[in-house]
């Protein structure tokens, strides 16, 4: 009787004990554009999450499904991908707004997409609220990702990267 009150215990918490760390997700996420094996990995790390769950984790498995599409070689493959990916991601947003991780994420897709997929509508709005925000976030490795990324932005002006503080 005792054996199955640890497993029932373990199996209850090993739910929590699955959790990925935010970094570990930030360091595949990068890594996912160019390798299918780290993109696979992530998708299946952050399949639990949604947008009412995690909105964050579920923005980077939003994204993840966006960058199979780099991965695929069947066209009708590579536009379910990046069109499952996008309408989560795009959940994500709506349901945290205010979200400067999430909003950065969308800004990344949207700004490395091709255009005739005509996802590129929050680039400016994108932009705008992580220069307003960029400076306020206390995630030090956030913050950085965020900075490195609007300083080599074709969507920001020069003296637009001037101003972001390292």
């Amino acid at each position: 009787m005792r054996n199955i009150i640890w497993v029932v215990i373990l199996f209850c918490s090993s739910s929590h004990a699955m959790d990925i760390p935010l970094n570990e997700v930030r360091l595949l996420f990068n890594k996912s554009a160019t390798n299918e094996e780290s993109c696979k990995k992530l998708m299946s790390v952050l399949n639990q999450y949604n947008e009412t769950n995690n909105s964050t984790l579920a923005a980077y498995k939003a994204c993840a499904t966006m960058m199979m599409a780099n991965h695929v070689v069947n066209p009708l493959s590579k536009l379910s991908s990046f069109n499952e990916g996008k309408e989560l991601l795009e959940k994500c947003v709506a349901a945290d707004k205010e979200n400067t991780e999430i909003r950065y994420l969308r800004f990344i897709i949207q700004s490395n997409v091709p255009s005739f997929l005509g996802y590129n509508i929050s680039i400016s709005n994108d932009k705008t609220f992580l220069l307003n925000t960029v400076n306020n976030i206390r995630d030090l490795q956030l913050k950085q990702m965020i900075i490195s990324f609007l300083k080599s932005s074709e969507y920001l002006s020069s003296i637009e990267k001037q101003n972001l503080k390292s």
